[in-house]
């Protein structure tokens, strides 16, 4: 069987996916949809995921789509090193922080780098102000972790990191490619938002695969 898997590059939720992977060391080959020309919305994609949306995993004769269902069943098709800890305690907290991570670090996100990446923003406005305070307040909350454990799941990665990962590096991301508008919002950068934050990113980025699962435009967009 090959471990496949469906994406959009820059997307978070497949990258949560692949950094799932990656964190397991599995080898996995990627189909790379174009959102610009709506392949995900094709009849050849719609018959493998009806919503058309990504991730899709394919495994043999398993189908799965929805990025933390399919970090669990990693977990249970490939027990080793396992995303979500080794013990009910374990299990617990890391679910605990994935979802909390999950249900509002990327609304938080998206508020600040939707207007900024894809509506041309490049003022302070009164909106954007409130959500970087959001967005400042949850990466806070990130924080206070990291000051505690070398990864958000404990002393190595795992679910909390594949979901957390993607939006804290497109952050980085809008930092360095948006720099005036990024500082007016004071988010300057990761290291004097949170050096903890700072120290995680690097952390995550020399892990052995990780790499690979960056997204393929990044390459040729300075």
């Amino acid at each position: 069987m090959s471990l496949e898997i469906w994406t959009v590059s820059g997307a978070p939720s497949p990258w949560r996916a692949t950094l799932g992977m990656a964190f397991k060391g599995l080898d996995y080959d990627v189909h790379l949809l174009s959102a610009a020309q709506k392949e995900h919305k094709s009849d050849a994609y719609l018959a493998i995921n009806p919503r058309g949306t990504v991730p899709t995993v394919k495994n043999g004769d398993t189908t799965l789509s929805q990025s933390v269902a399919i970090l669990a069943w990693l977990d249970r098709e490939y027990p080793a090193k396992p995303l979500f800890g080794e013990t009910p305690l374990d299990a617990a907290m890391i679910w605990q922080r994935t979802m909390e991570i999950f249900d509002y670090l990327p609304d938080a996100t998206s508020d600040v780098l939707s207007p900024i990446f894809f509506q041309g923003a490049d003022q302070a406005t009164d909106d954007l102000k409130i959500a970087s305070e959001r967005l400042r307040s949850e990466l806070a909350n990130l924080a206070d972790i990291l000051a505690e454990t070398p990864f958000l799941s404990g002393e190595r990665p795992g679910a909390a990191d594949a979901v957390a990962f993607p939006h804290v590096r497109l952050i980085q991301r809008a930092m360095e490619t948006k720099p005036t508008i990024m500082q007016a919002l004071d988010l300057p950068d990761l290291a004097t938002v949170s050096p903890d934050i700072a120290d995680w990113v690097g952390r995550i980025e020399t892990l052995p695969n990780v790499a690979a699962t960056f997204p393929p435009h990044w390459a040729d967009v300075a």
